[in-house]
């Protein structure tokens, strides 16, 4: 029996829900992504609900609402409290974009879901890791590995890889294969046969055109649109895809030596930008050697002015200029607002760069026709004046008020169950008369009696309070040189500066950005004001595709190679999904997997797995040969126990086996052979049918495929064509030398 794996769908199934996934593996409860969407609506959340508390570990993949938006609400409700994984620029950038969500809808309503505080909270203890690096769980989760690999899509996407007991589940959600100007694509061959793979079907029907076709027109459309006096709004997102923008407009810009202005428009622009220039490692290999050459950091922006302010844009010179202001779903944040003022001016250009989520202003502008007007409300944040002011302050008095009083009670009820039910009546200063002692009457001037009241000894006893007010005692050590302290309790942590920085939206050094910080430390009261109206859309509406995800044909290309033996579809309409699980069967593999919300599919391995021990003695005579990570070789032995039944190999009992039959490990790659041939010297060229023609004489030709479809293990063949002579000895020598020999 295999590893059991069990996935139950909480949310993001047969629609472009936000994502959230239970996987289960043997066990030990995985919640693999915790996405919400812009709308945030409490109901979607139910499902995760339900199993919060048996989650023992999150794993994020992308830096986005989609996939962590929910993150922060689900410890502080649901009590969410496992460990969380993540690549570092998933944890800073997922920080920063849950930032700008609070405050982009703190500004337009009383937001009252989570609180900068439990955004904090919730990435606090956050485990982040590189890419490729093996993170071996304990305790319960014990013999897990789990891994991150370059999704690309967003900048730290990543594709998680769980391992246990030599069995692979991959999720594999949002990903790119394709290079792009800052981020590097996925790689297939690093997950060839996991037991189980999860992937979606968002764009299983769509299809793009080349790159450098859409970069082209992407930038051509938005000349022309300036060159008209016209204005460009791009809804972008807070720390995502936007970058990519960036990236393309500077690259044109510098090119064309261009002077119209671009703003970037968020409330935490520049301490995004700042976090990205620290995180080239993660970017793509150009971008990476062009540092290591000329020390030019791609995002020290030239062209580019970040702003994170509206009243900043709105003292700009006026003409056209290009804006990238978020939210994307124009649901709120700058985008919003700026839509309201310029959608009436047709010289204009709304360009969408991303599908809109279902039900916001987004989508409903990228319909097709576009409307000619919407409704919108348009939200803002006023201080209180006049009487509206004084019933606030005295409203706020009185909760204080309150709370004070409250707070002397509980100190009071706390001080009396510390000093014992009777301290009170031992307190020295209450006199009780029934225990005074009498004391004959002395005569006085009057002849009237005089009666005087002894406490005997005036010792309060060892649980009385304080005898003439509340004093507590200085018990401090001293020594020679004055009270001692504790260094310890002066040092501010770094990870407390960290938070303190992140918390006012700064960046790594503590650099505010100006709107965040006002409008945190801003204790003014305030009201949001609200007004309905309609907007005229005069201006052009436009989308192109630039959510960096792989298209219909890429993915089922990738699927193909990497040939899961299991294949569980989330994330697209239900259309998209139908298509590409029928695909799937048909050419991946022949389990394959669409569950519906809720609903918990059982995708244990029905391959058999044991776990054995090696003996020394026939470790000593094993001769282990390198093949990239691991270390492989041939062994013949019994099967025996050991006394706690393990299942053991041992030396052969019998006469040494025949030799075996000669096996050679690898996966050869006829273009990267061919290379290998001609930095040998030897002349090399692609003929019909795929065949490699090697100097004037030798062929060869791959038979079979590794990656076949059906499920089963492939079969892969080299045959060498060509006259026994000098050249074929040659080449096949030089095949030979790109496999392990067995």
């Amino acid at each position: 029996m295999g590893t059991s794996v069990q996935v139950t769908p909480l949310c993001g199934v047969y629609s472009e829900s936000p994502l959230s996934y239970l996987v289960s593996i043997d066990g030990f409860n995985f919640l693999i992504d915790c996405g919400w969407n812009d709308h945030f609506e409490p109901s979607i959340l139910q499902p995760l609900s339900k199993v919060a508390s048996t989650i023992d570990a999150v794993l994020l993949s992308h830096p986005d609402t989609l996939h962590l938006g929910a993150l922060p609400y689900a410890m502080k409700q649901f009590g969410l409290s496992a460990e969380v994984f993540s690549t570092e620029p998933v944890y800073r950038l997922g920080l920063l974009t849950m930032y700008d969500q609070f405050l982009s809808r703190k500004q337009v309503s009383e937001f009252d879901l989570f609180t900068l505080d439990d955004i904090d909270s919730a990435f606090q203890n956050v485990t982040r890791l590189t890419y490729a690096q093996n993170h071996h769980l304990s305790g319960k989760g014990e013999g897990i590995v789990i891994s991150p690999h370059v999704a690309g899509h967003l900048l730290g996407g990543t594709v998680w890889k769980i391992t246990k007991d030599g069995e692979d589940v991959i999720y594999a959600v949002d990903f790119n294969h394709r290079k792009e100007k800052h981020l590097n694509g996925i790689n297939p061959s690093s997950f060839v046969r996991p037991a189980v793979l999860i992937t979606d079907a968002y764009n299983a029907l769509n299809n793009q055109p080349y790159r450098r076709q859409m970069d082209k027109e992407f930038t051509d459309t938005i000349k022309k649109t300036l060159r008209t006096d016209g204005k460009v709004l791009l809804p972008v997102d807070t720390a995502g895809r936007v970058l990519e923008i960036i990236q393309i407009l500077e690259s044109c810009w510098a090119e064309e030596n261009l002077n119209y202005p671009i703003y970037f428009l968020t409330y935490v622009s520049s301490s995004t930008i700042d976090y990205v220039k620290s995180f080239l490692e993660w970017m793509s290999d150009s971008i990476a050697k062009s540092f290591e050459t000329t020390r030019d950091n791609a995002f020290l922006l030239k062209h580019v002015t970040l702003l994170v302010n509206k009243n900043e844009l709105d003292n700009a010179p006026d003409g056209p200029k290009v804006v990238l202001a978020s939210m994307a779903s124009l649901e709120a944040g700058f985008s919003h607002d700026i839509f309201v003022d310029w959608a009436n001016d047709a010289r204009n250009l709304m360009l969408f760069t991303e599908r809109g989520q279902f039900g916001t202003l987004a989508r409903m502008l990228q319909a097709d026709p576009p409307p000619k007007a919407v409704k919108v409300t348009l939200s803002k944040r006023v201080p209180l004046v006049g009487e509206e002011l004084i019933a606030y302050e005295e409203e706020q008095n009185r909760i204080k008020r309150e709370e004070a009083l409250k707070a002397s009670l509980i100190k009071e009820e706390e001080s009396k169950a510390s000093n014992g039910p009777d301290a009170i009546v031992s307190d020295p200063m209450i006199v009780d008369a029934s225990n005074a002692h009498p004391l004959p009457d002395v005569a006085g001037p009057h002849g009237s009696g005089y009666r005087d009241i002894l406490i005997d000894g005036f010792v309060p006893p060892s649980t009385s309070v304080a005898p003439m007010f509340p004093f507590i005692e200085n018990t401090s050590e001293w020594d020679d040189f004055g009270e001692v302290i504790n260094p310890d309790d002066y040092v501010i942590k770094d990870e407390d500066m960290d938070q303190a920085g992140m918390l006012m939206g700064g960046d790594m050094e503590g650099k505010l950005d100006d709107a965040s910080a006002s409008l945190i430390l801003d204790t003014k009261p305030s009201k949001v004001v609200s007004n309905e109206l309609t907007v005229s859309v005069k201006c052009s509406l436009l989308y192109m595709d630039f959510e960096g995800r792989s298209d219909a044909r890429s993915i089922k290309s990738i699927l193909s190679h990497m040939a899961p033996l299991k294949l569980v579809l989330v994330h697209g309409t239900a259309e998209a999904t139908e298509h590409l699980k029928q695909h799937c069967m048909k050419q991946v593999c022949p389990y394959v997997y669409a569950p519906q919300l809720e609903e918990t599919i059982d995708v244990t391995s029905d391959l058999c797995a044991y776990k054995v021990q090696l003996s020394e003695k026939l470790m000593s005579n094993v001769l282990f040969k390198k093949l990239g990570e691991y270390e492989i070789a041939w062994v013949d032995s019994d099967v025996g126990k050991t006394e706690n039944d393990t299942l053991s190999l041992l030396p052969l009992s019998t006469a040494p086996p025949p030799p075996h039959k000669s096996v050679l490990v690898g996966d050869l790659k006829m273009a990267n052979f061919k290379q290998f041939l001609a930095d040998n010297g030897v002349q090399a060229e692609f003929a019909g049918g795929g065949a490699l023609r090697c100097g004037e004489y030798v062929t060869l030709r791959k038979v079979g495929d590794a990656s076949h479809k059906g499920g089963g293990p492939g079969t892969q063949q080299i045959v060498i064509e060509g006259p026994l002579c000098e050249d074929y000895y040659k080449i096949r020598d030089y095949l030979y030398s790109q496999f392990y020999l067995l």
